[in-house]
């Protein structure tokens, strides 16, 4: 079982995808790897990574863990799901681009009003955005041009916040990654789960909800030993599934406190160290 990571470690930073990536993805895929994305995008912004890669079976886990989709002929056994989610999920099947049906298989939400206030406070000039499983994310001004897929509806803070949000993201486009960071330490969110990119981009989830908790439930649902498990990751967010994974691998670049919770380090995203990876497990 092996989970990647898409910004920084499938796809460039300019969202390009390398020819040797893309083969040693569909190499794993045929030769029957249980192979997942895991990503912060959400559901829109995974279509479009999963259209990119003509990937139409299989897993993918959006919004840090907060949404877990099935592609194609991918059910999870009934167990793993709580029922509403499971009758919620059969009525929410769609179609990607690449002509693959997905269902929403399981999904967590939080109310994130008290950490918006705190965030806008503590920074006042930042960008927010707000997303629910449908619908268009609520955000209180443009976000730079290709940072954000997907329909937005602008709106004044106070009515940014939602009691169902899969995730609140906050983007400081005058700070750097590790500002950013210890601007929010400072701010003490208590109940959330949050992470800091590669750059100052910040990704608020439910309590209790990460890449690595999302992927630990795909891993006993599908049947896989912890012992084979593999995971690919440059961000923040990717350090649980890091140490989640028997053998994490941060990219080449990735922050120290990435690096710390990985096992091993590839080449940088720009050098094919994802492919380096995939191949080396043949």
């Amino acid at each position: 079982m092996i989970a990647l990571d898409i910004d920084g470690t499938i796809l460039g930073h300019d969202s390009s995808l390398s020819r040797r990536v893309k083969d040693a993805i569909y190499a794993h895929l045929e030769a029957g790897t249980k192979l997942m994305l895991a990503t912060g995008r959400g559901i829109h912004g995974t279509e479009l990574a999963l259209g990119q890669l003509g990937m139409t079976d299989g897993v993918a886990v959006c919004s840090n863990g907060a949404i877990t989709l099935g592609l194609g002929e991918t059910f999870l056994p009934e167990p793993h799901l709580g029922g509403k989610e499971i009758a919620e999920s059969r009525s929410k099947l769609r179609t990607l681009d690449v002509g693959s049906a997905f269902r929403v298989l399981s999904y967590s939400t939080f109310d994130p009003r008290e950490q918006i206030i705190q965030l806008h406070e503590a920074l006042p000039d930042a960008l927010i955005a707000v997303e629910e499983l449908d619908g268009p994310r609520r955000v209180n001004r443009d976000f730079p041009p290709g940072e954000l897929s997907g329909p937005s509806l602008i709106l004044p803070i106070d009515q940014l916040g939602v009691a169902s949000a899969t995730r609140l993201t906050i983007r400081a486009t005058e700070l750097t990654a590790e500002e950013l960071y210890s601007a929010v330490q400072s701010v003490g969110m208590e109940g959330v789960e949050y992470a800091v990119g590669w750059s100052a981009w910040l990704d608020v989830s439910p309590f209790g909800i990460s890449k690595g908790a999302a992927l630990e439930n795909m891993r006993i649902a599908l049947g896989v030993s912890p012992e084979a498990t593999v995971a690919v990751g440059d961000g923040g967010n990717d350090r649980e599934m890091l140490r989640w994974a028997e053998c994490g691998v941060a990219m080449g670049g990735s922050s120290p406190r990435v690096l710390a919770a990985a096992d091993a380090q590839t080449k940088p995203v720009g050098e094919d160290g994802l492919a380096d990876v995939l191949e080396s497990l043949f």
